[in-house]
């Protein structure tokens, strides 16, 4: 059986080095997730690029958990296929992911969980080409601290087979552990450590595994996922309001406010439920501070009805939406793109709202702190949306650039203009339909705030032309916006065979399959759309005009933003690829997606729905 990896021999003695994938497997409890990022870690601060992604169920201990972590000298934005090396610390990891192994990749595993030796394993797997090591974890475990140890120990007898500094990983533990738990936790871990390392060293000593991590000099980089990115970036905007409800995959986003309450001023209130968590929000904002919740989909769902009360009373909101497939509970802790129609439609009746999609951990940051910006300018409320992927992943970026960044807080009056007014008006019509907005206790700024219709002074008024006024009031901001916000770019070929269109977190594997196609000598483009209310009309009208093919690829079954941009610029699309299995893209089936395209069409061939790789279609 042949497997095409990911690796590139760059040594010339069949030696791949910092180019790798790894995944640790497991039950939930087995400290998968925080074994695999401790891994991480390390490779980060020897200079090497880093992505980890996790998968787990919904469940509290049990169920199958899984960490990829790919590690590459170059930049790199997603997750890849293909796995080079295995830690299974059960029969079920093996099963699931042995396929998933390239070629001259290997699988440590649990001798003591799994109680098979290695030619049993090799003949239930139909593998010959991989290398099998079997280890007694857990006895080894047992020897310093009981089966908690087991992942550690694992952690060990991969930088030994990598032939790494173990001294780089013992730096990660004293962080990960010295500080919190004590010197003794980690100087137990550094032990546990030294037991795998030195279990490969002592009985593989012509070392088969051809992968090899190196330290490599780089600019300093930081390692966090979208969603600490993303609080990251409301800290800076100046954030000191957030309330919300766990709900995954948006949950970490409060446990990063909260772990930031005291360093920065914030105010942290985990409500009873989505509903208290918007309108103490809006009360928050209404009283002047910037404010945030965030939820997925089931729990914005609850808000709906509250996003309508900060449209109508103009208050500044932002809202972090982090989707998962549902609907209904769906699955509670997997990736998709379903919910993009239902954000950008949610709530009674009609009013302007601003829906950005950032495509990766970097973006999230930026994209965090300009919402707070464009919420405050316009009054408005402004609906971030991510998904599990990006939410939950990690990933090497450079150090924010904060030169730049300016909080404005728009038409929010200080106490001297406060005091200067003499007819205020909170809703005072205007050509931009951005009006004055005082805070509770100003001087000479009373004004009525309610979920009603109301004219210029707030109170209620249900009258035809004044309801035609207000309502034209508040989507005049749009016109203004419309000329704000950023235009989509595209990157790649200008003389692309194939332009891709996407947004959100389809980014990373978009990127990645480019850098295969392109080594391949086939030329493509990507347009990344981001704002998608309000909508960049034009720009992506002439992207898809001057295109040769176009490509659209979305995490959801029915072609969400391809529905979009059918309606605003009048346009489909050539093909579709869609996925919508609970699981982010990988390049590679992009990739061979992109590829079968053009081999059809080169043949003559007409290209019909077909399965390119479990649950990714082109349409």
């Amino acid at each position: 059986m042949q497997f095409n990896g990911n690796g590139t021999n760059n040594s010339g003695n069949g030696i791949i080095t910092n180019k790798f994938s790894w995944k640790i497997a497991g039950e939930a409890g087995d400290g998968i997730l925080n074994a695999g990022l401790m891994l991480a870690r390390m490779c980060q601060r020897a200079g090497l690029w880093v992505f980890a992604s996790a998968e787990y169920p919904s469940l509290i201990r049990g169920g199958h958990n899984h960490l990829d972590v790919r590690i590459d000298a170059e930049e790199i934005h997603s997750h890849t296929k293909y796995t080079n090396l295995l830690v299974a610390m059960n029969k079920d990891s093996i099963e699931k992911h042995a396929q998933k192994i390239p070629a001259g990749g290997a699988i440590i595993y649990d001798l003591d969980t799994v109680k098979q030796s290695k030619e049993e394993i090799a003949k239930e797997i139909g593998r010959d080409d991989v290398i099998l090591i079997p280890m007694q974890l857990l006895q080894m475990a047992n020897k310093c601290g009981g089966k908690i140890m087991r992942n550690v120990i694992a952690m060990g007898a991969t930088i030994a087979l990598l032939d790494f500094d173990l001294e780089v990983f013992n730096g990660v533990i004293k962080d990960n552990f010295g500080v919190k738990k004590g010197e003794q936790i980690a100087a137990a871990n550094i032990a546990a450590a030294k037991i795998g390392y030195d279990y490969i060293k002592q009985n593989f000593a012509s070392n088969p595994f051809n992968y090899r991590l190196t330290k490599q000099e780089n600019e300093p980089r930081i390692f966090l996922s979208g969603n600490e990115s993303a609080s990251a970036g409301a800290i800076r905007a100046g954030c000191k309001f957030f309330s919300g409800y766990p709900m995954t995959p948006a949950s970490s986003v409060m446990h990063v406010m909260a772990a930031n309450e005291k360093n920065y001023g914030i105010v942290v209130k985990h409500t009873e439920d989505e509903i208290a968590a918007i309108n103490t929000a809006i009360g928050a904002a209404f009283a002047g501070v910037r404010a945030m919740t965030a939820t997925s989909g089931g729990g914005f769902a609850l808000m709906v009805e509250a996003l309508g009360l900060a449209a109508q009373t103009e208050v500044p909101l932002v809202i972090i939406e982090s989707q998962r497939p549902g609907p209904a509970t769906g699955m509670a802790t997997h990736s998709g793109q379903g919910d993009l129609r239902f954000v950008l439609h949610a709530g009674t009746d009609e009013f302007p709202r601003v829906v950005v999609a950032p495509g990766d951990q970097e973006e999230c940051y930026y994209t965090a702190f300009d919402a707070f910006n464009i919420s405050d300018r316009y009054q408005i409320p402004v609906i971030v949306m991510l998904d599990k992927y990006v939410s939950e992943s990690y990933r090497s970026i450079p150090e924010f650039k904060n030169g730049n960044l300016r909080i404005d807080r728009g038409a929010l009056l200080s106490n001297e203009q406060a005091e200067a007014m003499t007819d205020y008006k909170r809703y005072s019509i205007n050509d931009t339909g951005i009006s004055p907005r005082a805070v509770p206790g100003q001087k000479n700024c009373m004004h009525t705030a309610s979920s009603y219709e109301h004219d210029e002074e707030g109170h209620e008024c249900e009258e035809e032309d004044n309801r035609v006024r207000m309502h034209n009031k508040r989507y005049r901001k749009f016109d203004l916006l419309s000329k704000e916000i950023h235009m989509p770019e595209i990157v790649g070929d200008a003389d692309a065979e194939i332009t891709i269109v996407g947004w959100g977190s389809t980014k990373g594997p978009i990127k990645e399959a480019m850098k295969m196609l392109q080594k391949e000598g086939i030329k493509v483009n990507y347009l990344q759309i981001k704002y998608i209310s309000p909508f960049p009309t034009p720009r992506v009208a002439e992207v898809m005009v001057a295109a040769k093919r176009t490509l659209l690829i979305e995490n959801n079954k029915t072609g969400l933003l391809g529905s979009v941009i059918r309606e605003m610029c009048g346009m489909d699309f050539d093909y579709k690829m869609f996925k919508y299995d609970g699981r982010a893209f990988s390049p590679e089936d992009i990739a061979a997606g992109i590829k079968n395209i053009l081999r059809s069409e080169q043949a003559g061939e007409k290209l019909y729905t077909e399965p390119m790789a479990a649950t990714v279609f082109i349409e």
